[in-house]
């Protein structure tokens, strides 16, 4: 059952309903995506950043081996600094 429908103008512009612009949390300045999804065109709110994007943010390099002692003192470094009263 359809969420709402939508006219196409001779431009080839549409209206997105405001239930799915609500649905989709989208507003001005938003972009849709449209992706083939087999016998169907599926749209949906574009994503900032792809997961690939993600990845290579956070992993740029590999970082050193270290041992499970290094690992602990480490940690414990992190936490004592976080915790330390001035």
């Amino acid at each position: 059952m359809p969420i709402a429908h939508s006219k196409l103008t001779a431009q080839g512009q549409i209206s997105v309903p405001a239930e799915v612009r609500r649905r989709l949390g989208v507003g001005p300045g938003s972009v849709l995506e449209w992706v083939n999804d087999g016998e169907q065109v599926v749209v949906r709110r574009s994503g900032r950043y792809t997961s690939q994007d993600v990845h290579d943010a956070l992993f740029q390099r590999v970082p050193a081996n270290r041992s499970l002692d290094q690992l602990k003192d480490g940690l414990r470094r992190a936490i004592r600094k976080r915790h330390a009263r001035s």
